[in-house]
């Protein structure tokens, strides 16, 4: 029940805290591989986001679900999910008290003093996570088969985007990489 009870707050405190959408998650998600709980791990982490990318829904509610359902079953990612949730009821009371706000250079000079620190939250949690999956850990490293992998994955998708009419769809890159993963046994 505690660890439950854990879930919630921790995950209450995300959705509170995690302004700027899915991504915002990250930092909060990576802080929470690092402590103790046992909840997942940093490779986990990465999974979360691979999942959640290419599943229909909010990105941040996705993770929730998974990270919950990881660290305590279903009820876990119910839990999880509703707690990362619930915080956007008082999102939505504060926006309509700051509406009233909105021209006072005080309100405006705060939620533009966010935009750059929500994003090097995300910069830095993606980096965490790009290191743990794709230069192999702790150990700061560079795989040669994912560089290879990563590099043709990544060429392929700009040359494409580069073509006028050779769009390639987001599920076709995520596709390509899973099964290039599985080929290659990674």
């Amino acid at each position: 029940m505690y660890n439950l009870l854990l879930l919630m707050y921790e995950f209450f405190k995300i959705g509170l805290f995690s302004v700027g959408g899915g991504l915002a998650t990250l930092p909060f998600l990576y802080n929470l591989a690092a402590k103790d709980y046992g909840w997942f791990d940093t490779s986990a982490l990465a999974d979360m986001i691979a999942v959640s990318e290419s599943t229909p829904g909010p990105m941040g509610v996705n993770m929730a679900t998974y990270a919950g359902y990881h660290a305590a079953g279903i009820l876990g990612g119910i839990f999880a999910t509703l707690s990362l949730a619930v915080p956007g009821i008082i999102i939505i009371i504060i926006y309509k008290f700051l509406e009233k706000f909105r021209n006072n250079k005080y309100v405006d000079g705060v939620f533009y003093a966010l935009h750059p620190a929500v994003g090097a939250l995300i910069t830095l949690a993606c980096f965490e996570v790009y290191k743990s999956s794709f230069l192999g850990g702790e150990e700061f490293y560079i795989k040669p088969l994912h560089l290879i992998l990563f590099l043709a994955i990544f060429g392929i998708k700009v040359f494409l985007a580069k073509k006028k009419n050779k769009k390639i769809h987001p599920v076709a890159v995520i596709a390509i990489g899973a099964v290039l993963g599985i080929c290659f046994g990674l």
